[in-house]
């Protein structure tokens, strides 16, 4: 969904005031360094694709091999993550295992240039929508109640969430960037309720943690 990627590889686990870092980057797209009386802005518009195990050992919720942590240790672990980091996060896809006959027996899917090719014409429409270099993800809350209101039986579903799950304004609107998105990817003028449901799937960790 961002209009540019930093690509950046990383073997370590990050402290918590490290990541934290991240929020204002990842909201304003830029770097604020305050440094005596003076304050400079770099522009930072990136897209970050970041990784976690579920537990220090990797095997929580494992088939196949059982977690070695405890509770508290888990509860440490995860916390690294603070809610309001967590909550910047538009996609969040939990990845489990996949054993060896499982990936031996695995038909061919669609290929990457048949999905690079729909993507294209999805960031075409948006193009022609906001302006040429300007995606969903970059639009602002006037555009989103222009071009992502869904339909009645979608905005229903949303409010449910948003009550159920005590779901912020950020992920309210990033939700309906998501679904906007979905709805571009299979050509839809319309954001329906079934691209609503998708786009709070991929908020999984909001469910899981309420």
């Amino acid at each position: 969904m961002e209009d540019s990627t930093l690509i950046g590889i990383s073997q370590y686990e990050h402290k918590r005031v490290v990541l934290e870092t991240l929020r204002q980057p990842l909201e304003d797209g830029r770097v604020c360094i305050a440094r005596a009386a003076d304050t400079i802005s770099y522009p930072a518009r990136f897209q970050l694709v970041a990784a976690m195990n579920p537990c220090p050992c990797g095997y929580l919720g494992h088939p196949g091999k059982a977690c070695r942590c405890s509770p508290s240790q888990i509860r440490r672990y995860v916390g690294r993550i603070s809610g309001p980091l967590l909550d910047r996060f538009d996609l969040r896809i939990h990845v489990p295992p996949v054993d060896r006959e499982e990936l031996s027996s695995m038909r061919p899917g669609e290929s990457s240039a048949s999905i690079a090719d729909r993507v294209q014409r999805a960031r075409a429409v948006q193009y022609q929508r906001l302006g040429y270099g300007k995606i969903n993800a970059r639009m602002n809350t006037r555009e989103i109640e222009t071009y992502a209101r869904p339909d009645e039986e979608g905005a229903r579903l949303l409010d449910r969430a948003m009550d159920s799950f005590s779901l912020s304004a950020r992920s309210y609107h990033r939700i309906l960037k998501v679904a906007r998105t979905i709805a571009d990817l299979e050509a839809m003028h319309v954001v329906s309720a079934a691209h609503i449901a998708e786009a709070l799937q991929y908020r999984g960790e909001d469910f899981i943690s309420s």
